[in-house]
């Protein structure tokens, strides 16, 4: 599960990175979501809502990599950061041009 949920993080921070790529925006290297997410909805406001819900998908980037507390997440945990990390990359696949989409 702990890696699941890593890629969860992943895939979303990839696909709002991206996106500021497409819009030629600069951004800074983390694995905040927050940060990131405040410079996506500045280009298009409508994902705010879904941006914010995101951003508790960033403690994955880094809670299962360094010792620590043993924390094991549940099945349902995963799931819910599956379905958030899925509609943010489906959020901003919808919001770029039809040349990539699949």
């Amino acid at each position: 599960m702990r890696a699941a949920l890593f890629h969860c993080q992943q895939a979303a921070e990839k696909a709002l990175k991206g996106f500021l790529t497409w819009h030629d925006q600069p951004f800074a290297k983390t694995h905040d979501l927050r940060r990131v997410g405040r410079r996506c909805a500045e280009i298009a406001p409508a994902l705010d809502p879904l941006l914010r819900r995101a951003a508790a998908l960033t403690d994955y980037a880094w809670k299962f990599r360094y010792p620590g507390t043993p924390y094991e997440p549940s099945r349902e945990e995963a799931a819910t950061a599956l379905e958030l990390a899925r509609k943010v990359v489906e959020a901003v696949r919808d919001r770029l041009s039809d040349e990539i989409h699949p």
